[in-house]
């Protein structure tokens, strides 16, 4: 099935016409979820409690709850209502950050990998002080010592992510404008461009892009920003597999891939490192349960608990 993805909002009922697993699997919370059952994520927001019964601030995100009638209920923050945005803001200090902003911070951690400015793209402010870039067009070159596999499992992780723009930048968070795949400046996205200028067979292609996404991680509090942010890294590789290899991906090809998101990107609250709305709980003798949110090392493919890493 051939789809296109040429705007900011990815429909919901697009994922599910495509494969019913791939939204099962991109709303799945790792952390709470067991072998015989799984939990998905939940809104951790009161903005579409007035839609009635599933839409509380406790609620799992469930497929009929964002397809059929319900298909524009998850939406990106530019699409929202204003009054929405304001509220967003004020309450959970949402603030998303222009492609150009992010172009900029992304460049600094390339200038210190690479040793070296430029590497993907060149900034320019216009004469009507509009800021943008001019992406390079020759294959990117690796410094002595390090090569474009270095590169590609390179650890990454935005937090906060809200819809991650800083990791794919498939639209400017700020205007909505699509942003073309040749001109893209996400952390993953510059990954994907390595990986398709150094790999030409779709076999090595997609172990490449795997462990590009592997090593790629972001966490949110909200559970309709995190969908958002895992929808646009699935329909991403779908982008770029289709720019290389002029088809769409087999759909085991897809399901793995949202099942790496579903682990990398991930529900939490950054201060705590747990479920957002709760306190830290570790198992105890009377309750075998924790909350502390689980993610999957990439090199390694251990489940490891985030608070963990930062208390190294």
């Amino acid at each position: 099935m051939c789809q296109e993805f040429n705007q900011a909002d990815i429909l919901e009922d697009t994922l599910r016409d495509l494969s019913p697993q791939l939204l099962n699997i991109l709303l799945k919370d790792h952390t709470r979820s067991t072998p015989e059952r799984q939990e998905n994520i939940f809104w951790a927001t009161d903005d579409y409690a007035a839609l009635g019964p599933g839409y509380a601030y406790a609620d799992p995100i469930l497929p009929p709850l964002i397809t059929g009638e319900r298909g524009h209920v998850v939406m990106p923050r530019v699409k929202k209502h204003k009054d929405t945005q304001t509220a967003r803001s004020r309450e959970m200090a949402e603030v998303f950050t222009p492609s150009w902003i992010c172009n900029a911070q992304n460049n600094l951690i390339d200038d210190a990998w690479f040793g070296r400015q430029g590497v993907f793209n060149r900034e320019i402010t216009l004469d009507d002080g509009t800021h943008t870039w001019q992406t390079t067009t020759e294959p990117v070159g690796f410094p002595e010592g390090k090569t474009w596999r270095d590169y590609v499992n390179s650890t990454r992780l935005e937090i906060t992510c809200g819809e991650a723009p800083y990791i794919v930048s498939r639209y400017d968070t700020t205007t909505g404008d699509f942003i073309p795949l040749s001109n893209r400046i996400g952390l993953l996205d510059r990954k994907l461009r390595v990986v398709s200028e150094n790999v030409h067979t779709s076999g090595e292609w997609l172990k490449a892009v795997q462990a590009a996404y592997k090593h790629t991680y972001a966490y949110e509090w909200q559970g309709d920003s995190l969908l958002l942010a895992r929808e646009a890294m699935l329909v991403s590789f779908i982008e770029y597999y289709r720019a290389k290899f002029g088809k769409m991906p087999l759909q085991t090809s897809l399901d793995y891939i949202a099942y790496i998101i579903s682990w990398n990107v991930w529900q939490m609250d950054g201060l705590k490192g747990c479920i957002p709305g709760e306190e830290p709980r570790e198992p105890s003798l009377f309750d075998d349960t924790s909350n502390l949110c689980l993610i999957k090392d990439g090199k390694k493919g251990k489940k490891i608990r985030f608070i963990d890493l930062i208390n190294k």
